[in-house]
């Protein structure tokens, strides 16, 4: 009798075709995300559920986008700072991201009258997990430069006073910055300011 395995493992066996993911319509994910209790990025038709975040990440999301609006008022500057519910779409690929937090440099632009679809983010901050680490430093910078706008890329380590940003000097020539002290300060090129580590790590406890 020929168990299981032995069908599993039989170079003679034909497997059936894996079946094709489902392809949306930009409008269709839309609505479908209008209507989620959960988050889902748009890959060209392919819609994606985002993995959970952990409590530290949550925090220094929020730390992030508390330190950057109080940093500009401060200086006086007047930019736009938005969270992770904000959906920036890369319109010559066709996908939808959502970053942990983005910057806005001037009047925010959107691909779509309801004004969900940014287009024009000046900078994007995206907090390192051990599940999108990988993505986040490499593939998806990738997709973020397709955007114009896009000046500056930080990487912010949740495991440790670590990050990394990298700004766009010419249309091709990114510079790398790294800032390891927690009682130092980041400082963001592209808008001109120093945020204190310590503020961007409030409440933070790093495992030994």
């Amino acid at each position: 009798m020929l168990s299981y395995s032995n069908l599993s493992s039989n170079p003679l066996v034909v497997l059936e075709p894996r079946k094709e993911p489902r392809r949306y319509t930009l409008a269709e994910y839309l609505r479908r995300e209008e209507r989620s209790e959960e988050l889902h990025e748009y890959y060209d038709g392919i819609i994606t559920k985002l993995p959970m975040a952990r409590g530290p990440h949550n925090r220094i999301t929020m730390n992030m986008g508390t330190a950057l609006n109080n940093a500009f008022d401060k200086k006086g500057k007047n930019y736009f700072v938005e969270g992770c519910q904000q959906v920036v779409y890369l319109p010559s690929l066709n996908i939808g991201l959502y970053p942990d937090v983005l910057v806005i440099g001037e009047t925010p632009q959107y691909f779509d009258d309801n004004e969900v679809l940014l287009i024009n983010p000046l900078i994007i901050i995206e907090v390192l997990s051990k599940s999108t680490a990988k993505y986040d430093k490499n593939a998806k910078f990738e997709k973020y430069k397709t955007l114009d706008s896009f000046r500056e890329y930080v990487l912010i380590d949740q495991n440790r006073a670590y990050i990394k940003t990298h700004y766009r000097e010419e249309l091709n020539l990114w510079r790398d910055s790294f800032f390891m002290e927690s009682t130092g300060k980041l400082y963001l090129k592209s808008v001109d300011c120093e945020i204190d580590m310590a503020a961007i790590y409030k409440n933070i406890t790093f495992k030994k």
